[in-house]
């Protein structure tokens, strides 16, 4: 491989604030658009966001955190 050191990384929990913020805007507006223009119930809205949350939650936290790797490599940062 290429001998980088990726024991010197730290993410910590930079990344899960990104995936909150996007996906909590992308449900959020998802629901207020399903109740307020197509009025549907609480159990639909549940029933399609809920899964969608989780969904975007777990796919979008390996590519942030891979962006925070590359970004803290890129610049060379340290403890």
């Amino acid at each position: 491989m290429c001998g980088t050191d990726f024991k010197a990384t730290q993410t910590g929990d930079g990344p899960v604030v990104f995936v909150i913020l996007i996906v909590g805007a992308i449900v959020c507006t998802g629901i207020m658009v399903a109740d307020f223009s197509y009025h549907w119930p609480m159990a639909l809205n549940l029933a399609v966001f809920l899964p969608m949350g989780a969904l975007l939650s777990l796919g979008l936290m390996r590519p942030l955190k891979g962006l925070m790797i590359a970004a803290q490599l890129k610049y060379k940062v340290k403890d």
